[in-house]
């Protein structure tokens, strides 16, 4: 076995509240009746990579979809019990997003389809492991790739789950980390243990 292969995370059990783990179930549904290929970010690859549950807060999903496709989530959605902001939705035409809003016991998860658009989004798609909610799979990018997405945002929060991502897995990969960070123009980012 290669050293790079010892590395590679294995599949995860999230821990996530009911609300959370239906408005996962259905966005999943869509997502794969639409034959979109998609992984989950933000608060999932937080779960999954960091052990944290996922109980509050949004659910941000990035699928590899043309800007056709968009209304077709949407549409789907709707009848899936999600609300859509028709307003909203216009307004976000030109940004990367479908946003959506989860119908849950407890009030409404806002849900968010981020437009894979670059090359980047769509390897990270492509790259995507398989975790476990409910004894269901689902995708989530890999711990590099959102430690790449935790140093673009920036703000202390995401800094110090990059760091912990960095610093508590064993399996994380600091080299392919580094690697993105000088493909994407951000050497003087690059991590050292």
């Amino acid at each position: 076995m290669t050293e790079r292969a010892a590395l590679m995370p294995q599949s995860n059990l999230i821990s996530v509240a009911a609300d959370h783990g239906a408005a996962l179930a259905a966005i999943g549904e869509v997502l794969t009746r639409l034959k979109l290929d998609h992984a989950f970010v933000g608060g999932v690859a937080a779960a999954s990579w960091l052990g944290e549950t996922l109980e509050a807060g949004s659910i941000d999903v990035l699928a590899v979809l043309s800007s056709e496709q968009k209304n077709q989530v949407a549409m789907m959605a709707s009848n899936r019990g999600f609300r859509v902001d028709k307003s909203e939705l216009e307004a976000t035409e030109e940004l990367d997003l479908i946003p959506l809003y989860f119908t849950a016991a407890m009030g409404e998860i806002r849900v968010h389809v981020l437009v894979a658009s670059n090359a980047l989004y769509g390897q990270m798609v492509k790259r995507a492991l398989t975790a476990s909610v409910a004894g269901r799979g689902l995708k989530v990018i890999r711990p590099e790739d959102f430690a790449l997405l935790l140093t673009v945002a920036g703000d202390v929060a995401s800094i110090g789950k990059r760091e912990r991502l960095i610093n508590e897995r064993r399996d994380f990969d600091l080299q392919a980390f580094n690697d993105q960070l000088v493909s994407v123009g951000l050497a003087s980012m690059k991590v050292t243990r």
